[in-house]
């Protein structure tokens, strides 16, 4: 089971990385702009997806959640959002290497923002759940991209565990 979580910590920082790279062609106009998405624009949801990312990693390492809307714009510029996703996204993998492998079968207990008290679920389960969000907001990212007239990149997960990627389009 933590070969499987390896792999998606892995095609998760690589679908990042081309999703950010693709994000770089747009005007600052068009980062920002608010195209009726949940999060409203690339911007937005970029930072989502940070935020999200952060409250989950501090959840499965038992530490106390940072305050964050989960609309906040932690980084206000592509830049300085991208080397923080870097940066993230090395977390991720870390902690996900870092994990003993009896962990994935076992339940742990956080706090959720929309219920109360604590939660208890299977870890394996709730990494499921942490990785399919970020591909759930990468998707929506792709079609803003798409929207705004670039040719946003293949970000299928077979591709990453091939090596190889065809050409967007």
């Amino acid at each position: 089971m933590k070969a499987h979580f390896q792999m998606f910590a892995g095609y998760n920082a690589w679908a990042n990385g081309r999703l950010y790279a693709a994000s770089a062609e747009l005007s600052e106009a068009d980062y920002r702009a608010d195209l009726g998405a949940y999060f409203k624009s690339v911007e937005g949801t970029l930072n989502h997806l940070m935020i999200g990312d952060l409250l989950w990693i501090a959840r499965f390492r038992g530490q106390a959640m940072p305050k964050l809307p989960l609309t906040d714009i932690l980084h206000d510029n592509l830049p300085d959002l991208t080397a923080a996703r870097k940066v993230l996204d090395a977390d991720i993998v870390r902690l996900i290497d870092e994990m003993p492998p009896d962990r994935f079968g076992k339940s742990f207990t956080y706090r959720a923002m929309t219920l109360p008290g604590e939660q208890s679920q299977v870890l394996a389960e709730a990494l499921s759940h942490f990785f399919n969000h970020q591909t759930h907001h990468r998707g929506q990212v792709h079609a803003l991209l798409s929207r705004l007239g670039l040719k946003a990149p293949p970000l299928d997960l077979l591709y990453y565990q091939r090596g190889s990627v065809p050409e967007a389009g």
